[in-house]
């Protein structure tokens, strides 16, 4: 029996198998998601989404869908399901749904009367491509099926509208045809590895309607372009592949691709598997350099979220070359000591404080776990000398040194730190001026660079920073911390001093060097665990605040004030596992356990096999965001690896 199981009711009792998506993403940067039934719910929802680097560096929705239809003995029996103007949803072919399983691949099986057909979805691990191979299991008559595209050929963030610009026409070549609706965009090849025919009926399928945008606040009706369909006979046991890529494939090669693919799969057959599994979808090469996509299905790649969650994703699994390769193709972007938050190319914006700190932690992680300590000391000297002296010089954003020691950002309008929501109004923490998690950054940063100048032997960089620790950790003390208090304080400007119980002052206990006492440390994890920490996350906000949002919910401007006013983000646990077991050392080991293997049945909610972004603060604890989130994910494994290091013990390097 499969690890990840859906009953017959959950598919089709549409309230369950709607709420319920299937992601799976490539190192071609392409992804397939949809939901559990096939029924598109958002407009990042498609078969095959692709970059069009010609277009832009975002991803575009090229298959849509693909409506299967059994016809036996002249009655059509048609699978699939879309919303319409009007609360209309046809052809509700969910209700043939019988059977589903995620492992190895996604897989349904329907039965209509005498027939068992089974659908498997694959999309290619190195190609712009998604195979969905049609097994025959049972039949008492000759069946046929019939496959109707349904094509998009538009950005993730828009929607399609019926248009007299869109080509129409398309091109026949080896068991299928070629089309491209509009100009700078590929053809999209669709084939059978069995001789079908094509069937001509060009025509837009109008107000198919999303539900999850409706929801967000957002458009959410979309004309659909359906060029004809597909149509070949099928035998009792025989299985035929579906190929929709953005190059030509060879008919008589479909078959042996399908089964390369799908024994190169990561089994899923345990929590930690879909963990790992779920690791491998964010890393994509573009254009010839590897990349993480922070989430799915709507974010890009970014410099914060890369950092903090690469020793999860590729560290736990002992690929380090990866890693660096990683950590070079963001050197490459660079622009001064900032790394890019979003976008790529000419789009690309640097609108980060802690991301070049973040990096020097991820290359602190990456020197710990390595034998070749020198090498990459040697490797990365260059980029960590040049962070710290760009940071006491100042740089852009206002981002300095000042007199104190501590580092000091912040601009009018602007959002530098991970609390980056924004509303119409503007940043929703702004946070400018000293922030708690930055300053024990930069302490961590130096002390770092410090003991990779000893091994340098960087006796100039020595002298002048030798005195830094001291200073910045005074500063950090008089700052952040009150004895009455017993916590660490967010963020101070000018005269103010923020006191709101957040999650940044777990910063201060949970990276390698820190600047406060064992009962300090107790004090902020103590803090944190009583007001802040839930089963599914570290709430960004304590409930005693009269500012805290306990539901991520409403319109874009609502779920943007809750983002960092209370949601709980599971990426946090990562720092609170590190501080509790700083701590509490074994008598903490059960807690961290608790959260980690508590996540276990997320596996089997919103998208299977993932962690999603945020969960609310306040009970039940549901999730939103990103269906599939790098820190959370990456974080999580990090946990596990931090569980396995203390139940078994071994010399390190």
């Amino acid at each position: 029996m499969s690890y990840l199981k859906i009953n017959k009711q959950q598919l089709i009792n549409l309230e369950q198998s709607l709420g319920l998506e299937l992601l799976r993403s490539n190192r071609a940067g392409s992804y397939s998601n949809t939901t559990l039934i096939g029924t598109n719910t958002r407009k990042y929802h498609g078969l095959l989404v692709s970059p069009v680097p010609n277009l832009d560096f975002d991803n575009h929705v090229i298959l849509s869908d693909l409506d299967e239809t059994i016809i036996q003995r002249g009655a059509e029996f048609r699978l699939g399901l879309h919303k319409y103007q009007g609360n209309n949803w046809e052809p509700k072919g969910h209700k043939y749904a019988l059977d589903f399983e995620l492992d190895p691949i996604p897989a349904i099986i329907y039965r209509v009367g005498g027939v068992k057909l089974k659908r498997e979805t694959l999309l290619v691990q190195n190609d712009e491509r998604i195979l969905i191979r049609y097994t025959l299991l049972d039949a008492h008559s000759p069946t046929k099926i019939r496959l109707q595209p349904f094509l998009a050929f538009r950005n993730v963030h828009q929607l399609s509208k019926e248009n007299l610009y869109a080509n129409t026409r398309f091109d026949h070549i080896p068991n299928g045809i070629k089309i491209k609706l509009y100009e700078g965009y590929p053809f999209l090849h669709m084939q059978t590895n069995k001789k079908a025919e094509f069937i001509s009926v060009p025509a837009w399928n109008r107000n198919i309607e999303y539900i999850e945008e409706e929801k967000r606040g957002y458009e959410f009706r979309e004309d659909l372009f359906v060029p004809g369909f597909f149509e070949f006979s099928i035998k009792k046991d025989e299985s035929i592949i579906f190929s929709a890529g953005l190059k030509e494939n060879t008919p008589s090669t479909i078959t042996r691709y399908f089964t390369k693919e799908l024994q190169s799969r990561v089994p899923r057959d345990s929590f930690d598997n879909n963990l790992k599994n779920a690791a491998q979808q964010f890393l994509v090469n573009f254009e010839g350099k590897s990349e993480i996509m922070a989430g799915y299905p709507w974010y890009g790649r970014g410099g914060r979220d890369t950092f903090i969650s690469l020793p999860g994703l590729l560290l736990t699994d002992g690929n380090t070359k990866t890693y660096r390769q990683v950590l070079d193709s963001m050197i490459r972007d660079m622009k001064g000591p900032l790394f890019p938050t979003v976008g790529r190319g000419v789009e690309m914006k640097y609108e980060a404080a802690d991301s070049p700190l973040w990096f020097i932690w991820s290359v602190q992680q990456l020197y710990y776990a390595t034998a070749q300590k020198a090498e990459i000391a040697k490797s990365y000297w260059p980029v960590i000398s040049l962070i710290l002296e760009s940071y006491r010089k100042g740089t852009d954003f206002n981002i300095h040194q000042a007199e104190n020691g501590l580092i000091w950002q912040g601009q009018e309008g602007i959002a530098l730190t991970w609390m980056d929501a924004y509303t119409s109004k503007g940043p929703v923490t702004p946070r400018r001026g000293f922030t708690v998690e930055i300053n024990a950054l930069w302490y961590n940063a130096i002390e770092f660079a410090l003991e990779l100048a000893k091994r340098l032997k960087e006796k100039e960089f020595t002298e002048a920073w030798k005195a830094e620790p001291e200073r910045v950790k005074r500063s950090f003390l008089r700052t952040f911390w009150n004895r009455d208090r017993k916590y660490l304080a967010d963020y101070a400007h000018d005269l103010k001093t923020d006191w709101s119980v957040r999650p940044n002052m777990l910063f201060a206990v949970s990276l390698p060097y820190t600047m406060l006492t064992l009962d300090q440390m107790k004090e902020v994890v103590d803090m944190v665990k009583n007001e802040l920490l839930t089963a599914r996350g570290v709430r960004t906000l304590s409930p005693q605040h009269p500012h805290y949002k306990g539901y991520y919910s409403g319109n874009a401007d609502e779920r943007e004030q809750a983002f960092h006013q209370g949601t709980a983000w599971p990426w946090l646990l990562g720092a609170f596992a590190d501080a509790y077991w700083r701590v509490y050392e074994k008598s903490g080991l059960n807690v961290i356990k608790n959260l980690y293997f508590g996540f276990e049945e997320e596996m089997s909610k919103n998208a299977l096999g993932t962690i999603s972004q945020i969960h609310d603060g306040d009970p039940p604890h549901a999730a939103g965001g990103a269906i599939s989130y790098a820190m959370s994910v990456g974080e999580l494994l990090r946990m596990r690896a931090l569980i396995d290091q203390i139940e078994n013990p071994k010399t390190t390097n």
